[in-house]
């Protein structure tokens, strides 16, 4: 039995919470010990401090997550030697070289008291080190975070073209100084959270105080604290919490590893959520229009991104009704093709045993296994392998005659349309609606296809993020002309002078009115 049990019986659900500490070191540790049981990566270092009036104390601090270098030489060294090389003599009482201690000895950047046991385990567990002091009844917190962690490398899921190349890591206060270097502006807040039950996962929401919409801040603020949940391994749980529909195959939040889009995004009056241990950052609230943007759209002349942002567009159309277009016309509609296609079409046909929609069925679904394939496989051989099996599969399936050679093409061309959707959930909400879309052709053809168009359009209309529609701006009638400068073309920078619909009404303007008719014609 620990020593919990023996001064205060069976620990309650919430263990040592509110549990004032002893002014006894030894009873102090051993409540520890007891919290600690069996967790041989606990390091517990006793030591004297002083010499003429020699007060005894103990470093508690977890191995692997605390910096030993800075605890050796900036802590230990100073209490146990630094301290005896002082005029001890003036030094007759505890509280006195606990001052001498708070004040002179410990030279790092970060100390702090507490007065709770339940808060010593968490600062332990979070890569703090806990100074316990014989005859003090409150607890020293010396700021050690040092664990191993992965330096700030290029984005891997967004592939930069032209913009910068650091990207998000799994280090929590690196990710909000990541964002914090792009907006040097007091008015940038972070709130802290500590979402989970036994992971106390830190979680940070970034905002510009005078550009959030304050309904959208509130509406997020209650959600995180809402979760209930005992561990968040990553932001993916965040978003599952958070979101406001979870049957529908559209994402509501915005996910990056880029800080120069999160930084856009804030500037914009979005909120961005970083997740301790995440490399992706969520950004609320979200549209469809913000999922088909890119942060190189912004770096680029609007006449270029402009054209790739309409090119985009008709990809992601292919992506979702390619290959039920050709099943809807192979089957009900040859009419509205051109004969000799038609005749060509029929010719490549003959000698298939299944109907068009299993066709078509059979490749998507060799296409899907191989791009699964491919993500899984190690890096080096993974996009061969998709590539090279593709090619043999597709060509083994003509020769075979168990496809015709057109449908293909049109699969290959679907999957390259896909890669074009900048967004990864997005991508993937098209490929599982692409199979809706060819049974509807095979069993309605051209009629099927428009029946769920206009379900999927419906569906959309009804979604919202965080009280914002998710088709905005198209569906909202709020300065929609200025709005839609931003959409299926870019306009240039200087016609860009207001905020989107997600920034408070007060702060829509981005651009001085004089700076703004001046911008271009240089001095006069």
């Amino acid at each position: 039995m620990g020593l919990f049990d023996k001064l205060f019986g069976k620990k309650d659900k919430k263990g040592y919470d509110g549990l004032k500490p002893f002014k006894s070191l030894d009873k102090n540790i051993e409540l520890l010990k007891d919290a600690f049981k069996d967790c041989t990566d606990i390091v517990y270092r006793e030591f004297s401090i002083g010499e003429q009036h020699e007060v005894k104390a103990a470093l508690v601090y977890t191995d692997g997550l605390a910096d030993k270098m800075l605890l050796s030489k900036f802590v230990l060294n100073n209490l146990m030697i630094s301290t005896r090389l002082t005029d001890n003599e003036t030094i007759d009482s505890t509280q006195q070289v606990i001052n001498q201690i708070k004040n002179k000895v410990i030279a790092v950047t970060e100390m702090k008291e507490i007065e709770t046991i339940d808060e010593a385990i968490m600062n332990i567990l979070s890569g703090e080190s806990v100074l316990l002091i014989d005859q003090y009844d409150k607890i020293i917190i010396v700021s050690s975070k040092g664990w191993a962690a992965r330096g700030v490398s290029d984005p891997v899921t967004e592939v930069v073209v032209r913009g910068s190349r650091d990207a998000f890591t799994e280090t929590f206060r690196i990710n909000t100084a990541l964002i914090r270097r792009r907006i040097r502006d007091a008015r940038l807040k972070i709130k802290t959270y500590q979402v989970g039950e036994r992971s106390k996962t830190d979680v940070a929401i970034m905002y510009m105080e005078d550009i959030v919409d304050p309904k959208v801040l509130i509406e997020v603020d209650k959600r995180i604290k809402e979760i209930d949940f005992d561990a968040i391994i990553d932001s993916g749980y965040i978003e599952q919490f958070i979101e406001d529909n979870w049957i529908t195959l559209f994402p509501q939040i915005q996910n990056t590893e880029r800080p120069d889009v999160s930084a856009a995004a804030i500037l914009e009056g979005r909120v961005v959520i970083i997740v301790d241990n995440s490399p992706f950052a969520l950004i609320v609230p979200t549209t469809f229009n913000m999922m088909m943007q890119s942060a190189e759209d912004y770096y680029e002349r609007w006449p270029i991104a402009s054209a790739t942002r309409i090119l985009r567009y008709i990809a992601a159309f292919i992506s979702l009704t390619g290959p039920s277009l050709y099943v809807s016309i192979s089957v009900f509609h040859p009419q509205m093709i051109p004969t000799k296609l038609a005749i060509t079409l029929s010719t490549n046909r003959q000698g298939v045993p299944f109907p068009a929609i299993v066709e078509a069925l059979i490749m998507e679904v060799a296409i899907e296994i191989l791009r699964e394939a491919g993500v899984r496989l190690p890096k080096p051989i993974g996009a061969t392998i998709g590539i090279v099996g593709g090619l043999v599969i597709g060509q083994a399936a003509v020769e075979a005659g168990i496809v015709a050679p057109l449908l293909v093409i049109v699969v290959a061309i679907t999957a390259i349309s896909s890669f074009s959707i900048p967004s990864y959930n997005v991508a993937i909400g098209f490929r599982l609606l692409r199979f809706a879309f060819i049974f509807a052709a095979g069993s309605l053809g051209l009629y099927g296809v428009a029946l769920v168009s206009l379900l999927l359009l419906v569906h959309l209309c009804s979604l919202k993020s965080f009280g914002i529609p998710y088709l905005s701006p198209f569906v909202t009638f709020i300065d929609t002309f200025s709005d839609l400068k931003d959409t299926l073309v870019r306009s240039p920078l200087i016609a860009m002078s207001n905020r989107g619909i997600t920034a408070r009404l007060s702060q829509k303007n981005r651009m001085d009115d004089k700076k703004q008719e001046n911008f271009g014609k240089g001095e006069e």
